[in-house]
């Protein structure tokens, strides 16, 4: 088992911190790693952990100072020593999330608007209990559609399994409906107190998963748990201008609650393919396009493919290599205004590399008229003219 880590290391301050100075430092911790910022990433969730943690100590006075006498073996089980007085042990780092910055579900408001905002918070489900009723878990689901799709909006129909309320007991866990009595192991409070070193530690009664009943007579159909999985079907908008990685909330379609509780949200990510011409630079587009050399040297007209079919651009004579052009309102719409995007068509002159003799006497009798050796590709190479310029 790996050794835990200094307390005031892990938030980062000295050990005559403020109180103020160290809820800033969780502050900004906390929000860094928090699991709602960071969806399966198993690191984060496990440093938003230690952090509070290491809060939930700190922020007490009683357990710091007991922290500070005797380090972590203060919080260890089977040493004696003198109790801490009602400190009441290490608490859910999400309860202190909440008790800092306010809101309830699984962060507050502070996350609503990476999430889309409503519902209650996300992450309903993430092992943490609570009495009565509770939010469902919020579910991801990947759709991959083409750019040109991306532009014009679209829809798709989408199936996932999730979580709703049982059909055979309406949710209520049990045959009769009603087989609910008062839970032996908590004596119906919902929470079991343990003891760990100076503290005594609260939590969340195993069996009735704090609710404090349990069901005398399990539905078969869900074990008692009142949802059973089935299959969704459902239709969703994606809208014109959506970019790559952008999150979609289904509100209501994730996972039903626990004892009642709301349904969780279903997050729809879409993955935007690359496009074998465009290139994507937020509401622009790019593309290469050869041109060839008589064109380029004379003027004219070139075809340019859009997403929306074909445009003529207008190409000025003695255009060289890599010159750009933009096509206004020719690139992507942007998401939720009436405008659009520009192209930009980056030319690349096509040399050609097979000519006929005629082509080819064409193109010396040119060369020799404008003083070219049409014999040798240069006159003088890079290095030897590289010379002459540092002499």
């Amino acid at each position: 088992m790996a050794e835990k880590r200094d307390y005031y290391e892990v938030l980062g301050v000295s050990r005559d911190v403020s109180a103020d100075e160290l809820k800033k430092a969780y502050r900004k911790l906390a929000v860094k790693f928090h699991p709602d910022k960071n969806p399966g990433d198993k690191t984060a969730e496990d440093k938003f952990k230690e952090v509070s943690e290491a809060y939930d100590v700190l922020s007490d006075d009683q357990k710091r100072a007991a922290y500070d006498r005797y380090g972590h073996s203060a919080f260890a089980g089977g040493m004696g020593g003198p109790s801490a007085g009602g400190g009441g042990g290490f608490h859910d780092p999400f309860d202190i999330f909440r008790e800092v910055f306010g809101g309830g579900g699984g962060g507050g408001g502070i996350f609503e608007s990476f999430f889309g905002g409503g519902g209650g918070g996300s992450g309903g489900g993430r092992g943490r209990r609570r009495d009565g009723p509770q939010r469902g878990n919020d579910l991801r689901y990947g759709v991959e559609i083409s750019l040109e799709d991306a532009a014009r909006g679209t829809e798709r129909e989408i199936e996932y399994d999730r979580l709703n309320v049982c059909k055979t007991c309406t949710g209520s866990g049990s045959t009769s409906g009603s087989g609910k009595k008062a839970c032996r192991t908590c004596g119906g409070h919902g929470q079991v107190i343990s003891s760990r070193g100076f503290f005594q530690i609260q939590q969340t009664c195993p069996d009735c998963q704090g609710s404090g009943e349990v069901i005398s007579d399990p539905c078969k159909g869900c074990s008692g748990s009142g949802r059973s999985r089935e299959h969704t079907k459902l239709r969703v908008k994606i809208p014109a201008g959506i970019e790559d990685g952008s999150r979609l909330r289904s509100g209501g379609n994730g996972d039903y609650g626990s004892l009642g509780g709301p349904a969780g949200d279903l997050y729809i990510v879409v993955n935007v393919k690359a496009h074998e011409i465009f290139e994507r630079e937020g509401d622009d587009l790019h593309c290469r396009m050869p041109l060839s050399f008589t064109t380029a040297a004379l003027g004219g007209e070139a075809t340019v493919p859009t997403l929306e079919g074909k445009a003529q651009l207008k190409v000025p004579a003695g255009t060289q290599n890599d010159t750009t052009f933009r096509l206004r309102s020719k690139g992507m719409k942007a998401l939720g205004e009436d405008r659009h995007g520009d192209l930009y068509v980056h030319v690349q002159i096509a040399v050609p590399t097979r000519m006929t003799a005629e082509q080819r006497g064409h193109l010396e009798a040119f060369a020799k008229a404008v003083g070219e050796n049409p014999t040798s590709t240069m006159e003088e190479s890079f290095f030897e003219k590289a010379k002459k310029f540092f002499r």
